[in-house]
C-alpha cells in the first residue's frame, strides 16, 4: 500500500506547494492550523453568540448597536500600542499572551452562562475585555504572518491564506454556534470557544521563529514618538494613506449589516437563532471563495482595481439585502457581500504589506487594523440609530448608497496607487 500511496501523496503535496507555496513552511502550517480552530470559537462568540444574547436579553435594536460600539471601542485604544510592541518585541510571545488572556475571558463567560448569572451589564463588561484583547491581537496577527514564511516571494500567498483561515473560521464558528444554540443552548457556544484556545496555544508553543532583537520602551514619551514616526510615514506614503481611508469608510458603512443581523433574522425575516446562524454563515462562505481566488494570484498588480469593484458591489449588496424578504435570497446576497468584503480588505492588506518598510511594519499594520475596525463602532451606532428611527431596511439602503459613493472617490486615486506599485 505504501508503494502506491506514497507517490500519490507526494504528488498532491507538490501540487499544493506549487499553488499554495506558503504551506511549504512548517511555522506557517502550525499557525494556520492552530488559529483556524481558535478563531472559529472567537467568531462564534463575536458574530453570533454575544449579539444574539444581547438581543435576547434586551429586545432592542438600539442597545444592540450600543453593545457593538462598546465591544469595539476598547480595541481602538490598544491597537496603536500593539503596533509599537509588534515592531519592538517578540510577536510570538505577544500572540501567546493574547491566547492566555482570551481563554480566561471565555472561561468567565462559560461559567456565568452555565450558572445563569449572565446579565446585560455583565455582558458589556466582558465585551470590553474582548475588545481590549482584539486590540492587542490584530496588529500582531497581521505582522507575524510574514515571519512564518522564510521566502519573501511567498508573502502574498501567506497573507491570502491567512484570510482563508479567518474566513473559514467565520464559516465554521457561526455554523457550529447555530447548531449549539438550537440544540444545547448559548452556554455551550462559550464552552466551545474556551476549548478552542487549547490547540492555538499548543501550536504557538511548537513554532520556531527566528529570534528578533527586542527593544524596550523607555516611557510614554518614547512610545508617543514611535507612534508619531509611524503616523508620519503613513501620511507621506500616499498609496497606503488612501487605502487606509478607503478601509475606514468601508468600516463605517460597509459592515452595517453585521450589526443589524439579529434584527433582520428575528423581525424582517421572522426567524430565530437558526436563521441568525444561517445568515451569519453565508457571508463567510463568500469570503472563503474570494480568499481562494486571491491565494492563487501572484503579485499585487491590478488589486487596486479589485478594491474599486469590490466596494461598489458591497454597496449594491447591502441595498439588495435590505429589500429581501426571503431567507434563501438573503443568504445568497450575503454570500456576495462576504466575497466582495474580503476582496476589498485582503487586497488592501496585500498591497500595504508588500510596499511597507520592514522596520515600520508593526506600526503601519496597527493603522491598517485601526482603519479596518476603528469606524465599525461608529458604524454600529449609526446603523442601530437609523434602524431605530427609520427601520432596518432604510438604514441599510443609506449605508449601501454611501458605500458606492466611497468607491467612486477611491477610483479617482488609482493613478497615485499604481505609481507606488510600479516603483
Amino acid at each position: 500500500m505504501k508503494i502506491w500511496h506514497r507517490p500519490l501523496g507526494e504528488s498532491i503535496s507538490k501540487i499544493a506547494y506549487h499553488y499554495l507555496p506558503a504551506l511549504r513552511w512548517r511555522n506557517f502550517r502550525l499557525f494556520f492550523g492552530g488559529q483556524l480552530l481558535s478563531m472559529s470559537g472567537t467568531f462564534m462568540t463575536q458574530q453570533l453568540t454575544i449579539p444574539w444574547l444581547v438581543y435576547d436579553l434586551t429586545k432592542s435594536a438600539w442597545l444592540l448597536g450600543v453593545a457593538g460600539f462598546v465591544q469595539f471601542l476598547p480595541t481602538l485604544l490598544l491597537i496603536p500600542l500593539s503596533g509599537i510592541l509588534s515592531d519592538r518585541w517578540s510577536r510570538r510571545d505577544l500572540l501567546m499572551l493574547v491566547q492566555i488572556l482570551g481563554i480566561n475571558v471565555s472561561l468567565a463567560l462559560t461559567i456565568l452562562t452555565f450558572t445563569n448569572w449572565i446579565t446585560f451589564p455583565v455582558l458589556l463588561v466582558l465585551s470590553v475585555l474582548n475588545g481590549l484583547l482584539k486590540g492587542l491581537d490584530m496588529p500582531v496577527r497581521h505582522t507575524i504572518v510574514t515571519e512564518t514564511v522564510d521566502d519573501r516571494a511567498d508573502w502574498s500567498n501567506a497573507i491570502a491564506l491567512n484570510s482563508v483561515m479567518l474566513s473559514s473560521s467565520l464559516v465554521l464558528g457561526p455554523a457550529i454556534g447555530g447548531i449549539l444554540i438550537a440544540t444545547l443552548g448559548v452556554k455551550y457556544c462559550f464552552l466551545y470557544d474556551t476549548l478552542s484556545y487549547i490547540p492555538a496555544i499548543l501550536t504557538i508553543l511548537a513554532m520556531r521563529l527566528q529570534v528578533r532583537p527586542m527593544q524596550s520602551l523607555t516611557g510614554i514619551r518614547d512610545t508617543l514618538l514611535k507612534l508619531q514616526e509611524g503616523f508620519e510615514y503613513v501620511c507621506k506614503f500616499q498609496a497606503i494613506k488612501v487605502i487606509l481611508i478607503m478601509l475606514a469608510l468601508n468600516g463605517l458603512v460597509g459592515m452595517s449589516h453585521v450589526a443589524l443581523m439579529p434584527v433582520f433574522a428575528a423581525k424582517v425575516l421572522n426567524g430565530d437563532a437558526t436563521t441568525m446562524a444561517h445568515l451569519s454563515t453565508s457571508a463567510p462562505i463568500g469570503s472563503l471563495l474570494a480568499c481562494v481566488y486571491l491565494s492563487m494570484r501572484r503579485g499585487i498588480r491590478g488589486l487596486e482595481r479589485v478594491i474599486v469593484v469590490a466596494q461598489t458591489a458591497i454597496g449594491m449588496s447591502l441595498i439588495s439585502f435590505s429589500l429581501s424578504r426571503q431567507v434563501g435570497l438573503s443568504m445568497l446576497i450575503l454570500v456576495f457581500t462576504g466575497c466582495f468584503s474580503i476582496l476589498q480588505i485582503t487586497s488592501s492588506n496585500m498591497i500595504i504589506q508588500t510596499l511597507v518598510a520592514e522596520d515600520k511594519r508593526g506600526r503601519v499594520m496597527s493603522f491598517y487594523a485601526l482603519a479596518t475596525v476603528s469606524t465599525i463602532p461608529f458604524g454600529n451606532l449609526l446603523a442601530g440609530t437609523l434602524a431605530d428611527k427609520f427601520g432596518a431596511t432604510n438604514a441599510l439602503i443609506v449605508c449601501g448608497s454611501l458605500s458606492i459613493s466611497s468607491a467612486l472617490w477611491f477610483s479617482t486615486q488609482l493613478p497615485t496607487i499604481r505609481r507606488w506599485i510600479d516603483r
